[in-house]
């Protein structure tokens, strides 16, 4: 994973998001996959490991992703996911074999895609559109930082991340020059 000079994965700008699904990704299979870790903030294993009746159910696309606790880090708790307008349009267009167990199978359709196999796909659109230092890993940070920036509360964050604790959470959040930059100036007496 690259990380930033910190040791923390890159947080993605709007732009970059943008660059990278309309021109860096070919198949919508790996939209519908980078799609679910952007906008669920999930890590990469737990997007490679979904089943598909977890997305989908028997009228379509379902109105929340679950999360099931073993496909977890802490393999502790299960976490039910809005799904975002954005991510099922991503799911609509890459149209699965709602047959096979995993969303996103490996190859030859035989159990998931391997993480690492998503990883050198994430890498080949990476460098296509030319963004450096991001990984896997910064889908979950940057949704994350975006929502602390808009303002959500930190307990709501927690419970769609599974952090355990709130300090976690906090030490996961991007804070950006512009920011640090914004919040000196308030100190205007």
């Amino acid at each position: 994973m690259k990380i930033n000079r910190f040791g923390k994965a890159e947080v993605l700008s709007p732009d970059q998001i943008n660059l990278l699904f309309s021109s860096g990704f070919v198949k919508p299979r790996d939209k519908a996959l980078f799609g679910v870790c952007l906008y669920a903030a999930c890590r990469i294993n737990e997007a490679c490991t979904l089943f598909t009746r977890d997305v989908f159910g028997s009228n379509g696309i379902r109105q929340v992703l679950l999360l099931r606790s073993f496909n977890t880090k802490g393999k502790r708790d299960t976490r039910e996911i809005q799904i975002h307008p954005t991510l099922r349009r991503y799911l609509e267009e890459y149209e699965p074999n709602l047959r096979k167990d995993y969303l996103f199978p490996g190859r030859h359709g035989l159990g998931h895609i391997h993480k690492a196999s998503a990883d050198k796909i994430l890498r080949e659109a990476f460098h296509k559109v030319g963004i450096e230092g991001a990984s896997t890993h910064s889908f979950r940070r940057t949704a994350l930082t975006r929502m602390s920036d808009a303002g959500v509360p930190l307990r709501h964050i927690q419970s769609i991340s599974g952090h355990r604790t709130l300090s976690a959470l906090e030490r996961y959040l991007g804070v950006t020059d512009q920011q640090k930059q914004s919040a000196i100036a308030t100190l205007d007496f």
